[in-house]
């Protein structure tokens, strides 16, 4: 993307950061809501909250999960010749069965998650479009066994503790937002024209009024109030507050691939689920059988939290770390540079 220069973050206010918390816990709360439990005007959060989306701070998406409709998930590391990159990243990151971009080892590798919604769909990108590239030099896939950390950012706890355990019940706080499942469900959901109609919509604007979200499916909001309820009840969709983690202040991003004693996997996959500084990590088929995303303020951070925190791990037997060099797309979100770049339903 070159869509100009791009402009350093603005310092962001506490309550800005209150608010960015109060859309974790509750990301369809209504601005009423979220200014009565954080002692603000509606205004003063109605005001804030369409400037921090504007500049690329927060998002709120609809995401389906493509498990709890029966397909597979798969991490992919692709080595590629010199040069073409950016071009393949770029490609991949405009595919709506890409959720996740990201360029590392000195910008000659990409790390792609898929969400493919056929299997037809998965056997197109990883058995004849990426195999036929010519400056693919490699390619590496690993299917998702086991996820221990992810869907919504509520528990990246670079927010933790900013609101208190109050107001997070005000905001209608139930607990955490993910829990550790298989990732493939054994009874697949269906999804009629209607959902498909109802998903469209939240995946531009997680927050979509229920009469935009009827409006879109001719449906009534009761009906659609029931039906989304029911979809995010199956883990059919989940609402993700994307959130520019250099805005808040964490710079250095990585991606980890452990190989753990296999006894191991399961208590070593929900040990990184508890720690502050993951933002997901699942187990996973290959060499490495646990994968997992971290975010820090710095390098220093980072190995600090490598060596002494991950480093310690029970069953642990070797670790890769791979620093992030750029964030192309971020659960289904695009970015420029470290922002957030808004999603244009057609």
């Amino acid at each position: 993307m070159s869509e100009g220069p791009m402009r350093e973050f603005g310092v962001l206010q506490p309550d800005d950061v209150r608010i960015i918390r109060a859309l974790q816990v509750a990301p369809r709360a209504s601005f009423a809501s979220m200014a009565a439990a954080l002692g603000l005007t509606e205004s003063a959060v109605n005001r804030r909250y369409r400037r921090l989306r504007a500049d690329g701070v927060v998002r709120v998406a609809g995401l389906v999960n493509p498990g709890a409709l029966g397909q597979s998930r798969w991490l992919v590391r692709l080595r590629c010749r010199p040069g073409s990159v950016s071009a393949i990243a770029d490609a991949l990151a405009k595919r709506d069965d890409v959720n996740w971009v990201a360029l590392s080892a000195a910008g000659s590798e990409i790390t792609c998650a898929t969400q493919s919604r056929s299997r037809e769909q998965r056997e197109e990108l990883l058995g004849q479009r990426l195999p036929r590239t010519a400056a693919v030099l490699d390619i590496n896939a690993f299917a998702m066994l086991r996820q221990f950390m992810g869907g919504r950012g509520h528990y990246w706890a670079a927010l933790r503790g900013v609101l208190s355990a109050a107001e997070e019940a005000a905001l209608g706080s139930a607990g955490p937002p993910f829990t550790e499942s298989p990732v493939v469900a054994r009874d697949p959901a269906h999804l009629t024209a209607e959902d498909e109609k109802i998903l469209g919509v939240l995946a531009a604007d997680g927050r979509a009024s229920l009469v935009d979200l009827a409006a879109a499916a001719d449906s009534t909001p009761g009906r659609v109030s029931r039906r989304l309820h029911a979809l995010l009840d199956r883990r059919v969709v989940h609402l993700d507050v994307e959130i520019a983690a250099a805005a808040l202040g964490y710079h250095a991003r990585a991606n980890l691939w452990l190989r753990v004693h296999p006894s191991a996997v399961k208590s070593a996959g929900r040990a990184l689920a508890e720690e502050p500084e993951i933002a997901f990590a699942a187990a996973v088929s290959g060499p490495c059988n646990l994968h997992a995303v971290a975010h820090c303020r710095d390098f220093d951070e980072l190995f600090q939290f490598t060596t002494d925190r991950i480093g310690s791990l029970d069953g642990l037997q070797s670790m890769e770390v791979s620093p992030v060099l750029q964030h192309v797309k971020q659960a289904g979100t695009l970015l420029f540079g470290d922002r957030l770049v808004e999603t244009r339903r057609t």
